[in-house]
């Protein structure tokens, strides 16, 4: 049956403006990196899909290597764009990133300008597109030249093969450098992708400050701490959690008595809040002023229902955050 979204998609999602940009993004994103790749069962992705713009989530975010295998959560999302969103191309912002290793040999990794605008290419043969709207580079590499990997991005959105350029997981000081650069080769840094939560916080040292004063915007992925911040680990490790998968990046051994302590605390929170503690972290992450949006990675359609209730919940005030805080030190 062909897919037809809902009529009303657009009147309960917030948007916010993107730095200094035209472009708003949906408080709520969803991300590509686990649970959509070829080990994954492709109908649960699809379905995934295609509730979420029916939520009103516009953007969807990739990589070159998200899987596993690499390359595969792209080629998914290529054919659910195929076979469902194809006629809704110009509402959707779809992002891809190169930076980390996705093939052999010197040229498949890092930040060189072969490298990116190879993975570049490949990535729209994947997904089956003729331009991403965002294009970042994955991650910092102090052996290339940030004149090179930035020249990278600039080339990629003057041919049209990308719309906006973004980096990720700089530190500050190369951000605010490659923000510079960026912006003299009339190329803007549009947006800054950085792991944040309650239990991920160098954000605030220093990254936060110099994303306001540039106005980049931020996308703020692995909120949940990749499902320690819910209560799928209040009690132990299930089988069929994330932790216990042989190919994920949370381990068993991630999740230690210390950190059981402080996601139990939390909990207590969220509960005298009532909240679950996953509402508690999401919305932690939606209420500083320099995230855009928040990117969450969904396993299922019913996970995404319980994660969008954050959309009526309002920022929490500082006295709020304060107290959240409190249980981490």
């Amino acid at each position: 049956m062909d897919f037809i979204a809902q009529d009303n998609r657009y009147e309960k999602m917030p948007y916010r403006r993107c730095g200094r940009s035209g472009v708003s993004l949906p408080v709520l994103s969803v991300g590509l990196w686990h649970n959509f790749g070829g080990v994954d069962e492709f109908e649960t992705g699809r379905e995934i899909i295609r509730y979420a713009f029916d939520q009103g989530v516009t953007h969807f975010d990739l990589a070159n290597n998200y899987g596993p295998p690499p390359g595969s959560a792209e080629s998914n999302f290529g054919k659910i764009l195929k076979k469902d969103l194809k006629p809704y191309r110009d509402e959707l912002i779809i992002s891809t990133k190169a930076g980390y290793l996705m093939w052999p040999g010197p040229y498949g990794d890092n930040g060189s300008r072969k490298y990116l605008l190879a993975s570049l290419d490949q990535s729209l043969n994947r997904m089956n597109l003729d331009y991403v709207d965002i294009f970042y580079s994955h991650r910092y590499d102090p052996l290339t030249p940030l004149e090179e990997t930035m020249g990278a991005l600039a080339q990629a959105v003057r041919s049209g093969k990308a719309l906006y350029a973004g980096i990720s997981n700089y530190p500050p000081d190369e951000t605010l450098e490659a923000a510079r650069i960026l912006a003299e080769m009339g190329t803007p840094c549009l947006i800054h992708q950085v792991k944040y939560s309650l239990f991920k916080r160098e954000a605030e040292d220093g990254l936060a400050a110099v994303l306001r004063e540039k106005m980049i915007g931020c996308i703020a992925f692995s909120p949940l701490a990749q499902g320690l911040l819910t209560d799928r680990y209040l009690h132990g490790i299930p089988a069929d959690s994330r932790a216990a998968k042989p190919h994920g990046f949370l381990k068993t051994d991630q999740i230690t008595p210390d950190i059981q302590s402080v996601v139990i605390k939390l909990n207590s929170i969220a509960t005298e809040l009532g909240l679950t503690l996953a509402e508690l972290a999401l919305n932690w992450v939606k209420s500083h002023d320099f995230i855009t949006s928040v990117l969450i990675g969904i396993s299922s359609k019913q996970q995404l229902q319980t994660n969008l209730r954050i959309l009526d919940l309002p920022d929490f005030t500082q006295d709020q955050i304060n107290k959240i805080n409190s249980c981490l030190t």
